[in-house]
């Protein structure tokens, strides 16, 4: 459990900014996400057409094998490029596109739909999460990694954790619809987060 010693530290702004960002962009992404992720599978058994526990289950493998098969040469190319410039914008665009799959879940009426869905939310994933930990691991303070992968874990998990309870309530009485467009509005927060991190990047020019 992180110490109060520590929360101060990040709470007094000790930590780097960059970091900060990051963690807060994440933090709201992930409060966000954490609203659907407990009710996604009603959403599909109810909200869909021939939904059931075979579509929930290759709905999740379609997302994540689309996102660990793509992680791989999209890190190699991360590295293999010279500056901060790339990894900006792939964790940048990614992002933002990745924060309108709620939006895309209103229109989904079949598991087609949904396969497809999952396909491109696993690209989007695939090329935002190298570039966020690239940047994340290059510019982390040192002598300070475990105190801010701490803080990012703690922040995150309880980010998620409080909005699962919320989510189920809101959907049982404002509807699926309502969910995933608060959804996307606090993962677009998060997304604009990342904007703020570009005057602290070692970037020559935009």
């Amino acid at each position: 459990m992180l110490s109060r010693k520590n929360w101060e530290k990040y709470l007094k702004l000790e930590v780097n900014p960059i970091i900060r960002l990051l963690i807060l962009s994440d933090f709201a992404i992930f409060y966000g996400f954490g609203l659907i992720n407990p009710i996604f599978a009603v959403f599909l058994n109810n909200q869909i057409r021939g939904g059931n526990l075979e579509v929930i289950g290759f709905a999740s493998t379609i997302y994540l094998v689309t996102k660990s098969l793509g992680q791989i040469p999209v890190a190699e190319v991360v590295d293999r490029l010279k500056g901060e410039e790339d990894d900006f914008w792939l964790m940048v665009i990614g992002t933002f596109a990745f924060s309108l799959v709620p939006i895309l879940y209103l229109f989904a009426r079949t598991p087609l739909h949904i396969y497809l869905i999952q396909f491109f939310n696993g690209v989007m994933t695939a090329f935002t999460f190298p570039s966020w930990m690239a940047i994340f691991t290059r510019h982390i303070d040192k002598n300070m990694e475990g105190l801010e992968w701490g803080i990012y874990y703690t922040l995150t998990d309880l980010g998620g954790a409080a909005a699962a309870g919320l989510g189920g309530f809101l959907a049982q009485n404002y509807g699926f619809q309502n969910v995933f467009v608060l959804t996307a509005i606090f993962s677009l927060v998060g997304s604009f987060f990342l904007l703020l991190t570009k005057k602290y990047l070692f970037i020559d020019k935009f």
